[in-house]
């Protein structure tokens, strides 16, 4: 099984910036991709931030500029960080975590967290 211990949400100002982290344990072999979702009331779920096995990093093009994606290959773990928080980035963030398990290696499921309530005041 694979659990999430996610950290960093809360009520920040509007300007300031935010780091979510992100670690996956439990009976892993491997984690490949990480990625970091939003879902706001009414919206569908978007994609905000991946990074590869590789490190090769994929942004929303309402993040570019503002968030930083990064992972800690030991601690199976991957952090967002944001430098000036908008209202609009008022969200649930979810990471997701593609994982091969120990007793089926090669072979690769997405997990998800249970998402950080990020809530931005103007």
């Amino acid at each position: 099984q694979v659990y999430f211990e996610e950290s960093g949400g809360g009520l920040v100002k509007s300007g300031e910036p935010l780091t979510l982290s992100c670690r996956v344990y439990g009976r892993i072999d491997t984690v490949g991709s990480m990625a970091w979702f939003r879902q706001a009331p009414g919206m569908q779920r978007e994609l905000v931030a991946e990074i590869s096995l590789g490190g090769v990093r994929d942004y929303a093009d309402s993040a570019k500029g503002r968030f930083t994606i990064s992972r800690d290959y030991s601690r199976h773990s991957t952090s967002l960080q944001v430098e000036s928080l908008e209202p609009e980035d008022s969200a649930v963030y979810y990471c997701r975590a593609r994982v091969s398990l120990l007793d089926s290696a090669y072979q690769f499921s997405y997990f998800w967290g249970q998402g950080i309530q990020v809530t931005v005041s103007s």
